[in-house]
């Protein structure tokens, strides 16, 4: 039987514009994964909650502000890499302050749902593509 694999908690989000467009962002050189477009957010910390990670990675990422009235559940994604599980719930994300700057990505792009699955995503990224498609 196979050792169990240690869970990740990764919480995501999808920011969509005025035009409808979600935006992705380019993992940067020398990360694992790197060059893949992946949502927006992060490792949640010890003791942090998904929100309060997403208000914090956003603004560290991108620099922008998110307020937690403004993060809207919307799908999760579980994933099995080799060495470790990853929960990732996606939250949407309409409303927020300051302008979008790719401060630790490689680029940032604002994509029409049905023209994501045209950008390279890790594969626990990829599946959330349908649910924005559909909805959007």
């Amino acid at each position: 039987m196979n050792a169990p694999k240690p869970l990740l908690l990764v919480a995501a989000a999808a920011l969509i514009d005025s035009d409808g467009r979600v935006l992705i962002c380019q993992r940067p050189q020398g990360k694992q994964l790197a060059g893949l477009w992946e949502f927006p957010g992060g490792k949640v910390e010890p003791g942090e909650t998904p929100e309060e990670c997403l208000i914090r990675e956003l603004d560290e990422e991108l620099g922008i502000k998110v307020t937690h009235a403004c993060l809207a559940p919307f799908v999760f994604a579980s994933h099995g890499y080799e060495s470790f599980h990853l929960m990732m719930p996606l939250y949407l994300v309409r409303r927020w302050e300051g302008f979008v700057t790719a401060k630790e990505h490689e680029a940032v792009a604002w994509v029409k749902p049905a023209k994501l699955a045209d950008y390279p995503m890790p594969p626990a990224d990829a599946p959330l593509v349908a649910w924005l498609r559909d909805l959007i």
